[in-house]
């Protein structure tokens, strides 16, 4: 009877994992999407509103779900506190802070760690031009984990059953 309990809790934590794993998969373009959502309305934002940075960041963060947002209202409740640091200085350690909590990857990163050195420093122009940059990148990561989710999830879930099958077998 408990080697009958055990092989039902080990055949279910691996199902588990495998989910979590493939569940991952599927939030990264989700989240890139998001990501994308809030540039155009920072674009938007910095452009035609002509908004301070500090308050187009916290409208940002409203607009877009957590963890995103977390990071967004950090770096605009930072600048916004006048603590002397850079918007590049807040931007990076805030992400640096973050970005472990979401499902993106390094090239995401790299990506916005670019752009935040570059927001507040220049004129508007050149800003919505580094924005737009940003959004390119962006796009072109989304279509790569577009396809990872594709190729990856479904085998995720079958190889956490699978191998949780597996231990079982072993077991008995």
């Amino acid at each position: 009877m408990i080697k009958l309990i055990g092989a039902v809790l080990v055949l279910f934590a691996g199902t588990m994992i495998g989910f979590a794993q493939a569940a991952r998969f599927a939030e990264r373009p989700k989240q890139i999407r998001s990501l994308l959502h809030a540039l155009q309305r920072l674009e938007t934002e910095i452009g035609y509103g002509q908004t301070p940075l500090p308050d187009a960041l916290h409208r940002m963060s409203l607009a877009i779900p957590p963890p995103l947002s977390a990071m967004f209202a950090g770096i605009a409740a930072e600048l916004r506190s006048g603590s002397g640091s850079t918007v590049g200085e807040v931007w990076e350690k805030a992400l640096t802070a973050g970005w472990a909590s979401t499902s993106m990857r390094a090239g995401e990163k790299e990506a916005m760690l670019r752009l935040g050195a570059t927001l507040g420093g220049s004129g508007k122009e050149d800003q919505l031009k580094h924005v737009r940059l940003a959004a390119l990148q962006l796009q072109s990561e989304e279509a790569t984990a577009r396809e990872e989710q594709q190729r990856y999830e479904k085998l995720c879930r079958s190889l956490g059953v699978l191998g949780a099958a597996l231990v079982v077998i072993l077991m008995v």
